[in-house]
């Protein structure tokens, strides 16, 4: 492992700030969903509705509690930390000319307290988290409009921060705006929301590349203002097996692979890849790219890949029996029958991870980032000063050293691990809080009911020992 590994934790803003109307913050997509559960899927709704439950309000005070927080990740030992900035925090509604001074001080002020307790900030500009205002005005991403205003604002973080900030990560899991199959995840990417009979691949493909010619030119202008920056893409990377040695379930698996791969052939390599060009044509889409656009995107090439990595995914080419694999991406996965799942249904697969690290190193060649990572769990809080969560120890434990096997016996240059959800937080596909990641457990329940009292799990104290002995010290 490196000396400067990082290590850490990871958050969003929308998740653990809370205080949604604070210091002339302006609402988010994340403001207009309501709680759910693993059977029950969010509602999004068209504006605040007076009566709904809408957990992301509240988050968990994060945004009055951040100082006491640090201090508790400064206790494990973190060099590291990963949060994003809301962006209506610093434009409200998006498309204003000048920044909110008070959001912009907020930032200040955290960044502040993470330096000062020798954590690096590891930052996202866009995590589930854009205007709701650009939503109704321009429709989301699918306006180049919003590429303009997502530049500004990077222009404005980027210059602020510049002494503060070094890491950096353009959108996080960009490639969940193309979700065919759930569409909430294509409005909290990408503020979509489609008519009816409209070809949603059309819309979904002209907001990714809207998207990622917004992050080229922001690579562009961070790179001006302070050439040692790292800009960094950020995709929810799944793996996806074959179901069997059989050659069309082989080639089915590697053709599923290239949803994710098409976004980082462009954040990496600056090119639209072939594959993708020929499946536009095939299914009639026209893309609105400009001959400037392209030249951009060559130009504005990241630094690293950040990923999250929770699972990997199975296909079949064959009907399979009906099955309860609860993340599909695609509706040809199926459960794979070697690995058991969380009580969220996702498929646990600590050796996928090592799996993803070299195929993604040996492909582009670039740093990664692993930043996120971890187990969605109940935990049994009946005694809050005694936590035991073994099974998310025995979950990290196994990632670990898959991540650090990648690095010793297969090479691959790994910057950093930050944890999902060091500390309990609301969950961006359930809004539960039930559904717990954290090595603090935070006494609030889904209604945001609770003393908000944070009390340290088993886990606590085996991730500090992890990171002082930098993973050597794992068995």
């Amino acid at each position: 492992m490196r000396k400067d590994f990082l290590w850490g934790g990871a958050i969003a803003a929308h998740q653990a700030e809370g205080e949604w109307k604070a210091g002339g913050k302006g609402v988010s997509v994340a403001d207009v969903l309501t709680s759910g559960t693993h059977e029950k899927k969010r509602e999004i709704t068209k504006g605040i509705i007076e009566g709904k439950n809408y957990p992301n309000h509240f988050g968990i005070d994060f945004y009055n509690t951040y100082q006491e927080d640090i201090k508790l990740f400064e206790e494990m030992g973190f060099n590291g930390f990963r949060t994003s900035i809301a962006w209506t925090r610093i434009f409200p509604e998006g498309d204003e000319a000048e920044p909110n001074e008070e959001g912009l001080q907020f930032y200040d002020d955290l960044f502040d307290e993470l330096i000062e307790k020798g954590m690096e900030p590891i930052i996202t500009l866009s995590h589930f988290e854009m205007p709701y205002h650009l939503v109704e005005a321009y429709g989301g991403w699918r306006s180049k409009k919003v590429i303009d205003y997502f530049v500004n604002f990077a222009e404005v973080v980027f210059k602020r921060y510049k002494h503060k900030v070094k890491y950096w990560m353009t959108f996080n899991e960009i490639n969940n705006i193309f979700n065919p199959n759930d569409e909430f995840f294509s409005f909290v990417t990408g503020g979509l929301q489609y008519q009816e009979q409209e070809n949603k691949q059309q819309v979904m493909y002209q907001a990714s590349m809207n998207q990622l010619v917004a992050s080229a030119k922001a690579v562009e202008i961070a790179k001006a203002l302070r050439p040692d920056f790292e800009i960094g893409c950020m995709l929810a990377f799944i793996p996806v097996y074959p179901y069997s040695s059989n050659p069309a379930d082989v080639l089915l698996a590697q053709q599923e692979m290239r949803s994710r791969y098409f976004y980082l052939d462009v954040h990496v390599h600056g090119e639209i890849p072939n594959y993708t060009k020929i499946l536009w044509e095939k299914e009639k889409i026209t893309i609105d790219l400009s001959e400037e656009e392209i030249q951009v995107l060559k130009k504005g090439t990241v630094d690293y890949v950040a990923i999250s990595y929770y699972m990997s995914n199975t296909v079949s080419s064959q009907k399979q029996e009906e099955q309860g694999a609860s993340y599909k991406s695609s509706e040809n996965v199926v459960d794979n029958p070697y690995l058991t799942a969380s009580d969220w249904g996702w498929q646990n697969d600590p050796t996928g991870l090592r799996y993803a690290l070299n195929e993604l190193y040996y492909r582009y060649r670039k740093p990664i980032m692993i930043v996120e990572n971890g187990l969605g769990a109940f935990d049994d809080a009946t005694n809050k000063e005694v936590i035991v969560d073994d099974y998310r120890i025995e979950y990290l434990r196994n990632h670990i050293l898959a991540m650090k096997q990648a690095v010793d016996e297969d090479g691959v240059d790994v910057l950093g691990y930050t944890s999902w959800g060091p500390i309990d937080i609301v969950s961006a596909g359930t809004g539960e809080m039930k559904k717990r990641y954290g090595f603090i457990y935070v006494d609030q329940d889904d209604y945001g009911n609770g003393s908000k009292k944070r009390y340290k799990k088993k886990s606590f104290d085996w991730y500090r020992e992890t990171i002082k002995g930098n993973a050597e010290n794992l068995i």
